[in-house]
């Protein structure tokens, strides 16, 4: 069996090359942002101006812990092994802080490249100085990253039809599936976040996709749509979207700044359930997601089931359209036109 056989899932983030985080002023100065062993605390680094994110993507074996790079990930060599090195702070001069996960390329034994994902916005000509190196804590910032969450105040149907915000359910408490019915919740997280880069969650405005209220989730939130039409050519009826992919800067679009809180639902299988009023998923366990969970949290084997509506996530290029929010939602309308 090679490496390739043993990935199960897949994840897309977006990085920027270790050679474009530069040391302006410290001991590396001159070099380029590096793996934990070859870090220095104190050091300033600044953002090339030239500097551009790429999609990088990375499959995950079952055990949560190896990596490679998938053959259709714009960074990287498909097929090298990935490292997750560290997780490092950074601090910007107005004293805030954030993190960044540094991750490793390797082939042939050796260093072939580095790729930093900052979890908040990185600018040119900002100096931030490295205020912190953690190996122990990175596997979790990248779980917390692929967990798909509701904010606080989200209204999420009950099993009796009663819509009840997400702060106030319980372990327990019985919630309308798609699929099954009426299923218990299993647990419940939560997470405080700063609203920045990667944890800058997506507002999908009242009656965009007729939801009854604003639907605010995390970036990687997927919904389900269920066309009467196919408008929006996925040759099929039921489709599983990102949320992200919907932006459009008017009826959906990122709102950074500040905190937010995240809520994690959990039930024995991935679900489907209504969320103001619309599909959305619960989150689903799998090797990307475990290292967010806590331990007393029992999962079997490498997390849940696979569900057939799993089959369903179109493509990103679907998603391209300026109008495919209104398709979307003409498409799930009774009306024809």
């Amino acid at each position: 069996m090679t490496s390739s056989d043993k990935i199960t899932t897949k994840q897309t983030v977006s990085v920027y090359r270790g050679e474009d985080i530069v040391v302006t002023d410290g001991v590396a100065e001159g070099e380029g942002m590096s793996f934990a062993d070859e870090l220095v605390l104190d050091d300033t680094y600044q953002l090339s101006r030239s500097a551009i994110r790429g999609r990088f993507t990375i499959g995950f074996a079952d055990d949560g812990k190896t990596f490679m790079i998938a053959d259709e990930s714009e960074l990287g060599r498909g097929g090298n092994t990935v490292a997750l090195d560290c997780c490092i702070t950074l601090m910007a001069p107005d004293s805030t802080t954030f993190d960044a996960l540094v991750f490793v390329e390797i082939e042939a034994g050796g260093v072939e490249d580095i790729f930093v994902l900052p979890l908040a916005s990185l600018h040119p000509d900002t100096p931030y100085q490295l205020v912190g190196i953690d190996k122990d804590v990175a596997s979790t910032r990248l779980a917390e990253v692929a967990c798909v969450s509701f904010t606080r105040g989200t209204h999420i149907t009950m099993a009796s039809g009663r819509q009840m915000p997400i702060e106030d359910l319980r372990a327990g408490d019985r919630v309308l599936t798609r699929d099954d019915g009426p299923q218990e919740i299993r647990w419940i997280g939560q997470t405080t976040l700063r609203a920045t880069g990667s944890f800058a969650p997506i507002v999908i405005k009242k009656g965009a996709l007729h939801n009854e209220n604003d639907l605010i989730v995390s970036p990687d939130h997927r919904l389900f749509v269920y066309q009467r039409q196919d408008r929006l050519g996925a040759g099929r009826s039921e489709v599983l979207v990102k949320v992200r992919h919907l932006i459009n800067d008017d009826t959906v679009y990122q709102l950074a700044g500040g905190y937010v809180d995240y809520f994690q639902l959990l039930f024995d299988e991935h679900q489907i359930i209504y969320a103001e009023g619309i599909a959305a998923e619960s989150l689903l366990i799998d090797p990307r997601t475990r290292a967010a969970l806590p331990p007393r949290v029992n999962t079997r084997g490498a997390g849940h089931s696979h569900r057939p509506h799993l089959d369903y996530e179109v493509a990103e290029d679907l998603l391209k359209s300026p109008d495919a929010v209104e398709l979307l939602r003409k498409a799930s309308s009774d009306k024809t036109n």
